[in-house]
């Protein structure tokens, strides 16, 4: 049941400096020009990107790709936008929604080099995590990183979530098997909290 009634609309989330939405075909360009100058400060932490990654075609797959997945209530792969000029900075994504007993989702996230270190990505993890637990009604997000990724790790821990473990292998990042640290963020999270009750 869940996404049927979000299908109707697009998504379109906002927040103190930011609109969180869907990627259109207008924003090849922008997108094109700050992943290809952010190329050497995402790929280390990335998958490898194909040779067609910049190409007008693939980036029309990733928005019909984006449409779909949230026409499913499946995810929300987003573009963060700033709100005063419409600048993009980077995407968020929540994906593998899933409702019944699990009520969980994933998030992954990008942010281009000249905005990084700017809180833009708390903020939109924020946004987009309150989102999931009020609206979607989901009871946990989770989040992977590689353990050497000292600003993600900040980042996620920065915005609630805590470290629960390591994956070994978990995914192929810049053509090689890599272990990822755990995080999870809990609707109702009492994890290191003294009081009960």
């Amino acid at each position: 049941m869940l996404g049927l009634v979000r299908a109707r609309r697009r998504f379109r989330l906002e927040t103190e400096r930011m609109v969180l939405r869907l990627p259109e075909h207008g924003d090849y360009r922008q997108w094109a020009s700050l992943r290809e100058a952010s190329a050497g400060f995402l790929t280390k932490w990335e998958p490898t990107w194909s040779p067609d990654h910049l190409t007008r075609r693939s980036f029309s797959a990733r928005v019909q790709w984006a449409a779909r997945l949230q026409a499913q209530g499946t995810g929300l792969p987003v573009f963060l936008t700033r709100r005063s000029d419409g600048l993009l900075l980077g995407a968020i994504t929540l994906e593998n929604i899933r409702g019944g007993p699990a009520q969980v989702g994933t998030i992954g996230y990008w942010i281009g080099q000249p905005f990084a270190r700017q809180g833009y990505m708390r903020e939109a993890i924020h946004g987009l995590v309150s989102y999931a637990f009020t609206t979607l009604d989901l009871s946990r997000i989770e989040a992977a990183c590689l353990p050497e990724n000292v600003a993600s790790r900040s980042v996620l821990e920065k915005s609630g979530f805590k470290y629960e473990g390591i994956a070994q292998s978990y995914l192929q990042i810049n053509g090689r098997w890599r272990n990822h640290v755990l995080y999870a963020n809990l609707r109702s999270d009492r994890r290191g909290r003294t009081n009960v009750g």
